[in-house]
């Protein structure tokens, strides 16, 4: 965050029984940045697994028991891209406030 103001930031982890979890912050600190770092990983790991979707979707060989897998995946992945979302685009919103 700018001009050291803190806010709260939505991690892109969950907690104890898949509650969300949120750092205060400047956006500096150790945590935000491991932050960044882990929604950076999840982005790939979703892009990646985007890749092996079109693959097996176009094997007309493809198994059920694959496609439940990668189904499955796929689940995990937009879960996470979508609390990726969400927390950036409370951060965007936060900036665009007028002070």
């Amino acid at each position: 965050m700018r001009g050291g103001i803190e806010s709260s930031r939505l991690l892109p982890w969950t907690g104890a029984e898949g509650k969300p979890c949120y750092l205060l912050t400047d956006g500096t600190g150790y945590l935000a940045r491991m932050a960044d770092t882990i929604e950076s990983v999840q982005l790939g790991m979703a892009a990646d697994l985007l890749g092996h979707a079109a693959d097996m979707l176009a094997d007309d060989r493809a198994t059920s028991a694959q496609l439940r897998y990668l189904l499955a995946g796929m689940h995990e992945a937009l879960t996470d891209v979508l609390r990726i979302a969400e927390s950036r685009g409370a951060r965007l919103l936060a900036h665009s406030d007028p002070p």
